[in-house]
């Protein structure tokens, strides 16, 4: 999972490692890392952080993956839809890409191999990282065949 900005360790940082921790637990890898955030100031359009967010989100991706863009025009699904989409999306490597306050650059989005919603509402970005690490526990407990509560 790469995502703009640090990661609030306070509010949401404990839920997000609840959830790391049970991917692991499930076999599964999970490397969280972030790019700075470009500051919104009267200096920089929109555009231009959006832009040079995504150079950063570019030299941060790792070699070999399929880049799933998070986004609100992204495709909607269930999670059962997701548990058919994710061993696909996973080989070799999955790259969940969150964006900033200003969501992600377009020419970046189109690059992806897909995008993804995970509400028609706009979330903040921590809470989506938080929402995503819940949902790929759900999806590694349906293909495995484990309770999720377990």
């Amino acid at each position: 999972m790469l995502s703009v900005g640090r990661p609030d360790r306070v509010r949401f940082g404990p839920m997000f490692d609840e959830y790391a921790g049970r991917i692991r637990k499930l076999g599964a890898e999970l490397d969280a890392r972030w790019v700075p955030e470009v500051r919104i100031a009267g200096r920089y359009s929109d555009e231009h952080v959006r832009e040079r967010e995504a150079r950063a989100l570019t030299e941060a991706l790792p070699d070999r993956c399929n880049v799933v863009a998070l986004m609100p025009g992204g495709d909607a699904m269930s999670t059962d839809a997701f548990a058919r989409r994710l061993p696909r999306w996973a080989h070799p490597q999955a790259a969940f890409v969150v964006g900033g306050p200003l969501g992600l650059d377009r020419s970046f989005a189109k690059a992806a191999e897909a995008s993804l919603s995970l509400s028609a509402m706009t979330l903040p970005h921590e809470l989506a990282r938080v929402v995503l690490v819940e949902q790929i526990v759900r999806v590694l407990t349906i293909l495995r065949g484990v309770p999720y509560h377990k």
